[in-house]
């Protein structure tokens, strides 16, 4: 995927404008290099292993996260575990908006269980562990009924980096030993870890599929920090996320960053509105370089931890 540029010729006058042209073209050059390497040799190998692990498996849960529902689903994930029992958790609900919450559930249970969760609350993971028991109860009775009393229900979290599951094993778990970070990669290797007294679920690391369907589907990645920040430019991702909320939840971005009704005016009535918005956020988070002038990386960095943190959130 290659994004396009809308915004290097905001950023300089016409005297360097061929300079901006060719660093801008080095960029792209860059953003191609590194889309060679988006599948990495790691996760080629997680995919053969959970192939493997697939075997001892009951139940898979598929992590995707709320605010992308389609986006942060691997479709591989879905051809992998074809004839599984299936449940999927959408993650990260504390971040996106409840009415569209409530439309991909219905969407999604056509499917499978569906359940909105927060790892960082604990919501709703009690309601996971009984859906886990009654997916199962056919299963069980079947056992008891051949002599296996206690059969252990083994299952399976799949999903994509940084969608939360060391944070959502954590809270099922009941511990706080497994690293949690708000970055993709965070979980390296495979591991069991018991949720219940007859329950075992395994984690693996998140994995991408080799190509993306289609650029709206890698901004969304690259919004939610899924794909690492130093595969694009920086800037280029902000300017189209808030490009993107403009759209949808403008009242909050406002609010947000305090602007006046002379600056909305200003920004409005500007030809390039989005990055006159950018160029006040900066202003306004003291986000300057030398001369007064606005850092628009330093303001890309803001306007992303933002709106990952939630503080950018449909109330």
């Amino acid at each position: 995927m290659l994004l396009k540029s809308e915004i290097a010729n905001l950023r300089n006058n016409k005297e360097v404008g061929e300079k901006v042209t060719n660093n801008r073209k080095d960029e792209e050059k860059e953003i191609r290099r590194n889309n060679i390497n988006w599948y990495p040799g790691h996760m080629a190998k997680t995919k053969k292993q959970i192939l493997e692990d697939l075997k001892l498996i009951d139940i898979v849960i598929e992590l995707l996260d709320a605010r992308i529902p389609h986006s942060s689903r691997n479709p591989e994930i879905q051809n992998l575990t074809k004839g599984k029992k299936k449940m999927i958790l959408l993650n990260k609900c504390d971040l996106s908006d409840d009415k569209i919450n409530h439309k991909w559930i219905k969407h999604l249970e056509k499917e499978a269980p569906t359940i909105l969760t927060d790892s960082n609350s604990g919501k709703k993971i009690n309601q996971v562990l009984k859906t886990i028991e009654c997916m199962m109860q056919e299963e069980v009775e079947k056992q008891k009924q051949r002599g296996r009393i206690n059969k252990t229900i083994r299952v399976m979290i799949l999903g994509i980096p940084n969608v939360g599951k060391s944070s959502f094993i954590n809270r099922i778990s009941k511990r706080t030993s497994m690293e949690v970070g708000n970055k993709p990669g965070v979980t390296k290797k495979k591991q069991w870890v018991r949720i219940g007294k007859n329950q075992e679920l395994l984690d693996t690391p998140g994995v991408l599929w080799p190509k993306f369907d289609s650029e709206e589907v890698a901004l969304n990645l690259a919004f939610t920090g899924t794909i690492k920040d130093d595969i694009f430019d920086r800037i280029e991702v902000a300017y189209q996320l808030l490009k993107k909320l403009v759209e949808q939840y403008k009242p909050n971005l406002l609010e947000r960053y305090k602007l006046t009704d002379s600056e909305i005016k200003m920004m409005e009535t500007n030809e390039n509105s989005i990055y006159c918005l950018m160029q006040m956020i900066g202003k306004k988070r003291g986000a300057l370089i030398s001369g007064g002038q606005i850092d628009d990386e330093k303001t890309a960095r803001i306007i992303l931890e933002d709106f990952r943190s939630g503080k950018l959130r449909k109330n």
